[in-house]
């Protein structure tokens, strides 16, 4: 816990034994810590140059601890002070690599990684790097790293970045594909499957990416995109790949991992549709329908999510397009829907004044 203001594990232990007691005598404290005495009096001797631990004065042979909140306090702004510099290096050498570069303009918005070190190097960066969430498409043949080499997409989830990554479906074929796939789906991970990614492709925060450069028998070489349309374009692509993709959960088991099937339209929201096609607002359907207004809303959204579509002018459409509702006359059964054969498939009206094109975000569910 304390390694990041440069002590070790044994360092820690002795420290907090210290703390612990008050005040120890060098075999006391080596015999607590499971070390040899001189193993422990080095210790001692470091935590003693870094104000953590000092001889006392009223009992000679006998070692105290700094107060931590004194002594850690002190450490820790020394070592904030140095992550500044650091950081005002780092920005100096950014800004003096920009201004050295042939065509700065051009280098702000991509650059070439070439070689199998240095693509894998990138990778892992950009991993690393990335504060909120990593998005990627993965294919079953990996340029530089393979998925069981990724350490930095552990060490990013552990500290809380997001991963959303779909996988063709070859991957699951391969050796350690399901060991792969369990493991991030036990990071809480996001896992979506698809028969086929169009490129491989890897997103961090939504402000840097990469993606191959050259075929399979070529030098292994990426482009890294920066801020700019091309990266609002590769953020498309991956975004566009997720919504057709299929979630993948573990089984029982804990290892087996298995394509979830999306849930399609059930009796009531196939009802819903055909009312709603016949020119009925929410309300009427509701009251039609013995259902809540709220109810009527909350599944309406729930359809638009299932076609992917943002509106309900696109719904009606899709109804038609998918299956969900019949082109031909309505049936005596389908509890008094009449006109539904003859209603435009962009005619699902909604509960608002003017009914028509109605988004979801307005049902309130």
């Amino acid at each position: 816990m304390l390694g990041a203001i440069g002590l070790d594990e044994v360092h820690e232990s002795a420290y907090r034994a210290l703390v612990s007691l008050g005040a120890a005598d060098v075999p006391d404290l080596a015999g607590r810590l499971a070390l040899a005495e001189y193993e422990t009096e080095h210790a001692l001797r470091r935590l003693e140059r870094h104000g953590l631990a000092a001889q006392s004065s009223a009992r000679p042979g006998r070692w105290v601890a700094a107060p931590p909140g004194v002594a850690l306090g002190a450490l820790l702004t020394q070592q904030r002070h140095e992550l500044e510099k650091a950081e005002l290096a780092a920005a100096l050498l950014a800004e003096e690599y920009r201004a050295q570069a042939a065509e700065p303009a051009v280098h702000d918005l991509v650059e070439v990684v070439t070689g199998a070190a240095a693509v894998a190097q990138r990778f892992l960066q950009l991993q690393l790097g990335a504060a909120d969430e990593v998005c990627a498409l993965v294919t079953d043949n990996p340029i530089a790293v393979s998925g069981m080499d990724n350490d930095a997409e552990e060490q990013a989830a552990g500290r809380g970045v997001a991963y959303r990554v779909v996988v063709e479906r070859m991957v699951l074929s391969m050796p350690t594909g399901i060991t792969q796939l369990s493991a991030a789906i036990g990071r809480d991970e996001q896992v979506r499957v698809v028969d086929r990614v169009p490129t491989k492709l890897v997103i961090a925060d939504g402000t840097l990416a990469m993606v191959p450069l050259t075929s399979r028998k070529a030098e292994p070489a990426a482009l890294v995109v920066h801020a700019s349309g091309l990266l609002e374009s590769l953020s498309g692509l991956f975004e566009a790949v997720w919504r057709e993709a299929l979630p993948l959960r573990l089984g029982e088991s804990g290892h087996d991992v298995t394509a979830e099937e999306p849930d399609g339209p059930d009796g009531t929201d196939l009802e819903i549709l055909s009312l709603l096609l016949a020119g009925l607002t929410d309300a009427s359907v509701a009251k039609q329908l013995d259902l809540g207004l709220r109810t009527v809303q909350r599944r309406v959204k729930r359809l638009m999510e299932l076609a992917s579509v943002t509106t309900r002018l696109q719904l009606g459409w899709h109804a038609y397009e998918r299956g969900w509702v019949s082109r031909g006359a309505p049936t005596a059964g389908e509890r008094g829907v009449t006109g539904a054969g003859g209603a435009a498939p962009g005619g699902v009206r909604g509960g608002g004044a003017d009914g028509v094109g109605e988004r979801a975000g307005g049902a309130g569910a």
